[in-house]
């Protein structure tokens, strides 16, 4: 009986021994197995990361070289670097940026792409930039029915001439287009206006101040749409309905703009192209946007005409924008710290 015994239970130990055998081989290639799998998931992860990390780095390196509003600088660092040497206009510039630093609190500033948008696009990235909604008129008439009536009810045909800036585009098909840019621009104001994240409200518009053929379409639209309010003010004053701002009667007493064909033809037309926006046309700007545009003029300074605001009549309820220029041809946008 004993001897049964023993050969039983070396016989259990034994059979015991090679499934543990053949389990410790399974086991050992389970795990190599695994460890492979691991190290290669985690080899194709810090690969994949890597190739993420250079597409992002890619992309924003894009988006940054296309930016036509760039982040901002320190303002005297700029002015520095700009305005170097002995030069008398040199030294007048240094100290126009010095006095925008103490007295104005200016600290840093936005360089806006030197093109002939460069006022269009520094006005129009501050209304978004700061989620300011559409003008109160704006608000009341669809925009998108504006080249539609300048053509068909008031019978502007002449809208055919006109040019889209550098495109310089005219003919039958104008119509078509002008709404087209009317279209970008109350979808993007919508958008953006209603975006409450500053941050979020931000990648908006860097990301749509980074298309250059979105921007031109919002800057076109506010091109017609101030085509479109000269038309109004000069039908009213044909027909002695109603005063008209006072803008509109310096605008029409130039000889080049003395109606809104000739208005369009010799200014409308070419900016965008080969001129920027005037004086006249900068206080137009800001009525019909209902902001207050205040603008320091660099190489005014010490004089009276250092600050200016366009137009110099507003409502207090109108929001206010700041620019900076150097020449009243091209404009940066400066930016305000306590």
């Amino acid at each position: 009986g004993r001897h049964e015994v023993w050969s039983w239970t070396t016989a259990t130990k034994e059979s015991l021994c090679l499934m543990w055998q053949k389990v410790k081989v399974q086991l050992m290639l389970s795990m190599s197995f695994l460890t492979a799998v691991f190290w290669y998931c985690r080899r194709l992860y810090s690969f994949l990361a890597q190739l993420l990390k250079r597409w992002s780095n890619c992309i924003q390196r894009k988006l940054i070289r296309n930016l036509s509003v760039l982040p901002e600088i320190d303002v005297l660092g700029y002015s520095a670097r700009e305005w170097k040497g002995e030069t008398k206009q040199a030294k007048h510039m240094r100290e126009a940026y010095k006095e925008l630093f103490r007295s104005c609190r200016i600290k840093y500033l936005r360089q806006v792409r030197r093109d002939n948008y460069s006022v269009v696009r520094a006005v129009l990235f501050q209304i978004f930039s700061q989620g300011i909604p559409f003008p109160s008129w704006m608000k009341e008439r669809d925009i998108l029915k504006l080249p539609e009536k300048l053509l068909y009810s008031q019978g502007c045909n002449w809208i055919q001439q006109y040019s889209f800036g550098p495109e310089r585009y005219t003919g039958p098909n104008a119509f078509g287009k002008l709404r087209k840019c009317m279209e970008a621009l109350k979808t993007n104001w919508a958008e953006i206006s209603a975006t409450k994240d500053h941050e979020e409200r931000g990648n908006l518009c860097n990301t749509l101040f980074s298309d250059e053929s979105k921007e031109h379409k919002l800057y076109e639209a506010i091109k017609f749409i101030m085509l479109y309010e000269v038309v109004e003010a000069y039908e009213q004053i044909k027909s002695r309905e109603e005063r008209v701002h006072n803008l509109f009667n310096l605008l029409f007493a130039r000889d080049s703009s003395s109606d809104p064909l000739s208005f369009m033809m010799n200014h409308l037309n070419s900016i965008g192209d080969s001129i920027c926006l005037d004086q006249v046309e900068l206080f137009l700007l800001g009525y019909l946007l209902e902001v207050k545009i205040r603008v320091y003029r660099l190489h005014r300074f010490n004089t009276e005409e250092f600050q200016v605001n366009y137009p110099d009549e507003y409502r207090r309820e109108w929001n206010e924008i700041s620019l900076l220029t150097e020449d009243d041809r091209y404009y940066h946008i400066p930016l305000f710290r306590t």
